[in-house]
């Protein structure tokens, strides 16, 4: 099952509740017999197990997980704790990123536009553009179409979509931003539209901040900066956005343009993800690519005082580097106190207490390769998903 010595103890103690995938209905799990045959699986993440790895269901928030994987043709799970499909959406096209469950049961779905224009190669991989709002029938109810899109998009609670885009940045900040670069830069915009696809607010990097402030990493490409791969509107109006190449959050002022304040590198390394907690703190999917004084790069879950800048609780494995996600990922405070957590590039998801024993692990068995020019940045079968989103049984309408 595991060699983890934590997790080891949390099976033994937990025998009587685990709950392993094994019937027609269920996915397969680490538990499966080893392979006797001369034909070894060379997919290695699949080879070390998948679905159902392990369950404690006293201690778990219990509900369902939804997730959406980026080679799956489209294919969107919802799960249930013991990792058995609940429900399936089957979309058009391949994810942009993500997809989550809106309050009224529908499904949020954050497309790959087939007609995205290759701003630049990695673009391929991560641009989204094409929204669609979905019953759990089948039925698109509202689309939104825009092709300078990546990453995040936020359903606002008052139907509103909030979204990252790029456009060209001027001569003058991109000269900034990548001294003696050749061809197009991109910056960030920020927009939200309405129900009509209006634009209702829009927030560009290149008017509101000083490249000199917010340096790229060395280790990056120069193409796009600051690279907002994460948006969050908190109860006080402010919009979090997540600067992946700069290492850093700021939140901005909806209606100045200005930053309130910034978590920068000091703190955070080129994370994902930032959301308000109830508390007012900021829980971070901290990704550490080039965390400044590590020798050994590592993930870690962070929830962090805004005001004093301090880090009031953290989640990271031991050692160190059994967790270690480069790109994508996501945290998610559950009800109970407990931290789902999306270790993206492997296609891990896991829960969480507040000590950070693992009370639910699973491994997404759906294995694809990304399609056309993508591939050629991410090859390979992978089981890769953007994020994922648990939800309490109330949330669930089937």
């Amino acid at each position: 099952m595991s060699n983890h010595p934590r997790r080891r103890e949390f099976l033994s103690t937990a025998s009587k509740s685990l709950a392993l995938a094994s019937a027609a209905d269920m996915l397969p799990t680490a538990s499966a017999a080893p392979q006797k045959t001369a034909s070894v699986d060379s997919i290695t993440g699949r080879r070390r197990g998948v679905g159902l790895i392990a369950v404690d269901h006293r201690r778990s928030a219990g509900g369902y997980t939804l997730f959406t994987p980026q080679t799956d043709d489209g294919n969107v799970y919802l799960i249930d704790i013991d990792g058995a499909i609940a429900h399936r959406w089957k979309m058009p096209n391949r994810p942009g990123r993500h997809a989550v469950l809106l309050p009224n049961g529908n499904l949020g779905y954050n497309g790959s536009h087939p007609d995205s224009p290759m701003l630049y190669p990695m673009w391929s991989v991560w641009h989204g553009g094409a929204f669609a709002e979905v019953t759990p029938a089948g039925k698109t109810v509202w689309e939104f179409e825009d092709v300078t899109h990546h990453h995040d998009a936020e359903w606002l609670a008052n139907g509103k979509l909030l979204y990252g885009a790029a456009e060209p940045l001027p001569k003058d900040i991109a000269s900034r931003v990548a001294s003696g670069a050749d061809g197009t830069i991109y910056g960030d915009v920020v927009k939200e539209v309405n129900r009509k696809g209006e634009l209702i607010w829009k927030w560009s990097a290149a008017d509101h901040l000083n490249p000199a402030d917010f340096p790229i990493n060395p280790l990056f490409e120069r193409v796009h900066w600051p690279l907002i791969n994460g948006l969050w509107e908190t109860r006080q109006g402010l919009i979090l956005m997540s600067l992946r190449t700069t290492s850093g959050i700021i939140a901005v002022d909806k209606k100045s343009g200005n930053v309130v304040y910034h978590i920068g590198p000091e703190i955070i390394s080129h994370q994902h993800s930032p959301v308000e907690l109830a508390n007012g703190n900021i829980l971070v999917f901290d990704n550490g690519n080039y965390r400044p004084g590590v020798s050994t790069s590592y993930t870690r879950i962070v929830e962090i005082n805004p005001v004093t800048k301090a880090i009031e609780w953290q989640y990271a494995d031991t050692p160190h580097s059994s967790f270690y996600c480069p790109f994508m990922g996501n945290a998610q405070r559950l009800a109970n106190g407990n931290t789902h957590i999306t270790d993206a590039a492997s296609g891990r998801l896991f829960e969480v207490t507040s000590r950070g024993d693992v009370v639910w692990e699973y491994v997404i068995p759906f294995f694809g390769e990304y399609p056309g020019a993508a591939r050629q940045f991410q090859p390979g079968a992978q089981n890769t998903t953007f994020r994922s989103y648990r939800y309490s049984k109330e949330q669930v309408r089937l």
